[in-house]
Order: C-alpha cells, then structure tokens, then sequence
C-alpha cells in the first residue's frame, strides 16, 4: 500500500524543514512526499527541493492546495499534513495499522504543541476532549485517509477556511479513528497573538462557520 503526504504551505520555510525531515526519516524514502505552494516569497520551494520532496503550486488556500495535491499524488493512501506539524516517533507504525486494517475508515493523531509551556498542555487536553465529544479534529492533527473514501465522500473542497471541519463532517464519526501518536505543532502563533486570544478567535471562526457564514469571509477575520 502506497502512501502520498500531502503538505500545503504557504512562507513556510521557516517550520517546513522540521516536517520533511521528520516525515521523510519515517518513510525511508518509500513515500511520496508532496509541498503544494499557494505562492510562496520566502524559501519555500528551495526547502522542500532541498529534502527531495515534489512541489506543486496551486492557489492560494489550503483547500485549493490540498486538492492539488491529491490530484497530483500517486499512493493509494494520503496523509494530508501542516507544514509546521511533524508526527512523532511510531506515528507510521500507528498509520500501517489503520492500512493494513479497513479502507473505510480514517485516522487523525493526537494535538500536541513544541512548548512545555503549561497552557499548551490545557489547550491539548481541551482538544482531546473536543475530539471524544464532536468528532472533530482539525488539520493541524495530520489526516490519514484512503484515496478510495475520499472519493466516496466527494474530495476536498477548494476552501479557503474550514477545509478540515467541512472534510472531517462528511466523514462523520464512525468513519474516524484516532490514532495513537502525537502530531506536534508549532506553537508560534499562540505565543504571537496570545493563548486566549487565539483560542477565542478558533472558536469563533468555527461558531461562524455552523452558523453558515461563508469561508472567504471568516477567512478575513481568521487572518
């Protein structure tokens, strides 16, 4: 069974080399590693050439960009995956259980930030419980899905927000598993805007979203 990771960037040059080398060490070469670019100024692309991963450019949006990806990878199996997340250490082991097992089911990994700030352990178990009650990872928990169900359940929408609520509602809860081995995330934005304020602004924009606020204009109060 193949396996493509998708990784959407946008400037990110400056956490991508920590997700490529992470995920490329895990794949020992066996994997199809794709950066799709939304019109990156930084070093970007030289980054993800420099690690040998392929890169596609698509518009702007992680949306847009994940479903550039998909169209462009190969593997029977995708890891759709942020640029600055890296898996820990077992996350392909936890990955080929959940392969090796069922085509009709997808995983997401465990929240976790780099910081051993205390409030990042709060906002972990805040996730962890969001995801038991709701079924509702969200993409900075790395994805694995099944080329397959993700046709079923009619792709990915070129969303420029909320790409990863409106892919996991259509997968619903009997059809996501959660997988034991921590997706770390960078916890840069959270020290930049404030751990409340951040938070408050998530949870907003995704109150909008049930409310059914269109993406591109919660997209403006997300940025």
């Amino acid at each position: 069974m193949t396996l493509s990771v998708i990784i959407p960037a946008l400037n990110a040059a400056a956490s991508l080399p920590a997700t490529l080398a992470a995920t490329l060490a895990a794949l020992g070469g066996a994997g199809d590693v794709i950066v799709v670019d939304g019109g990156s100024t930084d070093a970007t692309l030289a980054v993800a050439a420099a690690h040998g991963a392929r890169t596609i450019s698509a518009p702007r949006g992680r949306g847009s960009q994940l479903a550039a990806g998909v169209a462009g990878s190969r593997g029977a199996w995708l890891l759709l995956l942020h640029a600055d997340t890296r898996l820990a250490a077992g996350w392909q082991t936890a990955a080929a259980d959940l392969m090796q097992r069922s085509t009709a089911t997808a995983g997401y990994f465990r929240f976790a930030l780099d910081t051993p700030d205390p409030r990042a352990r709060r906002l972990e178990r805040i996730v962890a419980w969001r995801c038991r009650r709701f079924a509702l990872p969200y993409g900075d928990q790395g994805l694995l899905i099944a080329r397959s169900l993700l046709h079923d359940i009619g792709g990915i929408r070129p969303l420029p927000l909320m790409e990863d609520v409106d892919l996991v509602r259509r997968l619903g809860r009997n059809r996501l598993t959660a997988l034991h081995a921590d997706a770390v995330t960078s916890a840069a934005k959270w020290q930049r805007d404030g751990w409340r304020r951040r938070s408050a602004r998530n949870l907003g924009c995704l109150a909008l979203y049930f409310l059914g606020v269109p993406p591109h204009r919660i997209k403006k109060l997300y940025e």
